[in-house]
């Protein structure tokens, strides 16, 4: 057979294991070596599997996957997901919708120190879903926006997702967690107009929260602050050039555990799981990752990714066209494949094209994420609505399918302007050095 032929027999092949549930990152591996060995012999398959893991686990690039992910579970276990909470609810909880908004903007904020989005739902479900149902908030609403809203852990940075794609498009991961910024807090926007207009025709659904005391308010509001100023050291010392992403990583993880310190909310137990988490966390990404470079050089030696982008690029249709047809198909299969899992298989497929019809390779993993964003509130995959089944187990999964679907035209909205004015991704990263 020819390599091209190897090449979409082992993507078949790939596809099938994922839906039978073998881990993604043993899947990637396990085919990219069987298709190295098919096309370039024995040999080359196992020293491609050697240099690949041995590359990526020892490699300085990837120390910024555990360090902002343990960022963000010290930030869970030292409480900062319900005082985030209690600040928005301050702030936004006695206006109708207030609540659902008040889990947006907390949801927001927790994902700028979280990065994933499975992670945040559930620490934001724990804390928020409880509070609307005291209030008498649709079951349905209350969990599609939880949903909907924890997805905002891979837009907003740090994301584990951006990570992964710039290491797969060797595109600077400080200016694709900048690029992140702007679609993020407008698709948090987006999100807060969708529950408004929820409310507004069926006022019942989202009833206004109670009053908070002056002193409330002013604890409440105190909670923010620590986001926000992790947020500002991260991000701020990206922008200025003082950190590298890595860097930037273990300054926040430090800046996290000094406030858990201080606020005595994250004893040795605390720190332990915090710790536990982190390591569970991370090997699943750095397999994933080894697993989808092994994968990357199969697809490199078959020809698939050239022969992809000349095929769409003799198509007779504009460029945007051809985006548009990339990103409908990245919607279809997000629908049965995991989000990480999308990413890792085509982007060393499709990149190549998109580079060669002219897009920026920021822009696209900006869009992409956004895209794949999208999956995790559609059926029948919809990692986050199964999370937020978990917390809210009375709530038939249906009704909270049928939610997000007010959330998902927000993410179309974004996809447009994304398209209309790709600035919105690019101008931020312009002035990252990193």
């Amino acid at each position: 057979m020819d390599p091209v032929t190897i090449g979409i027999i082992g993507i078949v092949v790939l596809i099938v294991i994922f839906l039978l549930g073998m881990p993604v990152g043993f899947a990637m591996g396990l085919v990219g070596v069987a298709g190295f060995v098919a096309t370039k012999g024995w040999t080359a398959g196992m020293s491609v599997l050697v240099r690949d893991f041995w590359e990526i686990w020892s490699g300085y690039g990837l120390t910024v996957i555990p360090m902002f992910v343990f960022m963000g579970s010290v930030a869970f276990y030292a409480g900062m997901s319900g005082r985030l909470y209690q600040g928005a609810y301050t702030i936004f909880g006695k206006w109708r919708g207030g609540l659902a908004i008040a889990t947006i903007v907390a949801t927001a904020g927790f994902s700028a120190i979280c990065g994933s989005t499975s992670a945040t739902a559930a620490a934001m479900g724990k804390v928020a879903i409880p509070e609307m149902r005291r209030y008498g908030y649709d079951p349905g609403l209350a969990c599609s926006c939880m949903a909907a809203s924890g997805s905002l852990g891979i837009m907003i940075p740090p994301s584990t997702i951006f990570i992964v794609y710039g290491i797969l498009s060797e595109q600077s991961i400080g200016k694709l967690f900048v690029a992140g910024v702007i679609p993020g807090l407008i698709l948090a926007g987006l999100f807060a107009v969708a529950v408004y207009v929820w409310a507004r025709f069926n006022p019942t659904s989202a009833p206004s929260g109670g009053s908070t005391t002056f002193k409330q308010k002013v604890l409440g509001v105190t909670g923010l602050f620590e986001m926000i100023f992790l947020f500002a050291l991260v991000l701020g010392g990206l922008f200025a050039g003082l950190f590298s992403p890595t860097q930037a990583a273990g300054v926040g993880t430090g800046a996290a555990i000094a406030i858990g310190l201080i606020r005595r909310q994250l004893g040795v137990r605390k720190f332990l799981l915090a710790v536990k988490d982190t390591l569970l966390i991370t090997a699943m990404i750095m397999t994933i990752v080894a697993g989808a470079t092994v994968f990357g050089h199969f697809m490199a030696v078959t020809g698939i990714p050239r022969a992809a982008s000349n095929f769409l690029g003799g198509l007779p249709m504009s460029p945007t066209a051809v985006m548009i047809l990339i990103l409908a198909m990245y919607l279809v299969a997000g629908m049965f494949m995991d989000s990480l899992a999308m990413v890792t298989l085509t982007v060393p497929i499709l990149y190549p094209t998109v580079v060669t019809l002219g897009f920026d390779p920021i822009w696209f993993g900006v869009i992409v994420v956004l895209i794949v964003e999208m999956g995790v509130i559609t059926p029948p995959v919809g990692i986050n609505v199964y999370i937020i089944k978990g917390v809210a187990p009375d709530v038939p999964m249906g009704r909270i399918f049928r939610g997000a679907l007010a959330f998902l035209t927000s993410m179309i909205i974004l996809a447009a302007l994304l398209l209309i004015f790709p600035k919105l991704a690019t101008w931020l990263p312009s002035f990252v050095t990193y």
